[in-house]
């Protein structure tokens, strides 16, 4: 890929523009809002002028009910020999260009899982997409050359191919991106009825709770409206434990000891929570690396100062395990240290009188695969079983 065409230039848009300028290709930036293009030129994303003639790739950077008609339009003009898009949801604009392009093999749906509660290109950053999966949706009508260079657009910007049918992609989102939303914006709209004494008291759980209710309103009633149905099945289940969790937190506030029915109520739907969040964020992989062992002493404060300094060298304070002896009454800290600072740290603890135990390794450098061709991200796929080669229709 050589020359790229980015339609909208919104936080996306120009994240992708950035990605790719930053890989030396060729970015033409195409907005209405002639400001939005300008901006995101002045930070590096591309250039405003016209191709002058198709480009290899145009993305299609609107919101979801939009993405039809612009994509339309572009190709008409010819713009691009391939096309592609960044909207949420993915059945909608699927059936739309199987049924309104001449043809419809050029194009391929898209869908970065990435974002920021920030939108418009100032809140645009080149490594938005680093590492993170990008859902592809094509139909049995899409061409390999217009697969190959999305997949290849995917690779540069740094993220993962993850190939989803429309319809699942629509179901999957609802459940883990839209219905959220609409519970941080109940939320954070109950806000506006709170007393003033209340809102002094906002700490952290509730900022984290209402974060990603910031996002643009009128995109997010485009998002919602573009996939209606799924999010109401979501949001309808949601209903029916609030409903559950209403009629438990009644009883218990009758105070009847003798029954108390509404505890267990409560106190399952919190298990379930818990046995959900634990589903997004299994448990924590050891790191690889030496492990060493620290004996604290008695002095007040001394297993701060030994985490002051582990912290300064990549070990986190979840990666530290405290042990008391028993028999010896005595305190040991125990971490596993990256490779690379493992030895520089041994050293300083021993500098600042810690008693150390476990051997500081040399580390290995090993240099990290770099996929050649295009083929090759497949070995890096989230769900490799998903190959689009295995698609029916795919030529």
């Amino acid at each position: 890929m050589r020359t790229l065409a980015v339609v909208g230039t919104g936080l996306i848009g120009t994240s992708i523009g950035l990605a790719m300028s930053r890989r030396g290709i060729t970015v033409h930036l195409v907005d209405r809002d002639t400001s939005a293009a300008r901006t995101a030129a002045a930070l590096g994303a591309g250039v405003t002028a016209d191709p002058t003639g198709p480009v290899d790739l145009a993305v299609i950077a609107v919101p979801p009910r939009a993405v039809a008609d612009v994509l339309a339009e572009q190709h008409a003009r010819g713009l691009a020999r391939s096309y592609t898009d960044v909207a949420s949801v993915k059945a909608l604009p699927t059936r739309q260009a199987d049924a309104g392009l001449p043809d419809p093999s050029c194009y391929v749906g898209g869908h970065p899982m990435a974002g920021r509660e920030q939108s418009g290109p100032l809140a645009a950053r080149a490594d938005l997409f680093d590492g993170r999966a990008w859902v592809l949706t094509p139909s049995p009508r899409t061409a390999q050359t217009a697969l190959n260079h999305v997949l290849e657009l995917v690779a540069l910007c740094g993220a993962v191919p993850l190939v989803m049918d429309s319809e699942v992609h629509d179901q999957a989102v609802a459940l883990t991106s839209h219905a959220p939303h609409v519970v941080a914006s109940l939320m954070a709209a109950r806000l506006q009825h709170g007393p003033p004494e209340a809102l002094r008291l906002v700490g952290q759980g509730l900022r984290d709770a209402t974060r990603i209710a910031g996002g643009d309103p009128r995109l997010w009633a485009d998002i919602l409206r573009s996939n209606a149905a799924p999010v109401a099945r979501v949001l309808r289940e949601l209903a029916d434990d609030l409903a559950e969790l209403l009629t438990a937190l009644e009883d218990v506030a009758r105070d009847d000891a003798s029954q108390d029915p509404g505890t267990g109520a409560v106190v399952d739907l919190l298990e379930r929570g818990a046995e959900g969040l634990h589903a997004v964020r299994p448990a924590r992989v050891r790191r690889s690396g030496p492990t060493l062992r620290v004996t604290l002493g008695e002095t007040p404060g001394e297993l701060a100062r030994l985490l002051d300094t582990v912290t300064d060298h990549g070990v986190g304070t979840e990666d530290v395990t405290t042990r008391v002896d028993p028999v010896q009454d005595r305190m040991t800290a125990e971490f596993t240290v990256p490779p690379v600072t493992a030895g520089q740290l041994r050293r300083r603890l021993g500098e600042q009188g810690w008693q150390v135990e476990g051997a500081a390794v040399r580390p290995t450098r090993r240099p990290l695969p770099q996929p050649s061709h295009v083929d090759d991200l497949w070995d890096q796929e989230v769900l490799p079983s998903q190959r689009v080669a295995s698609l029916p229709g795919v030529s």
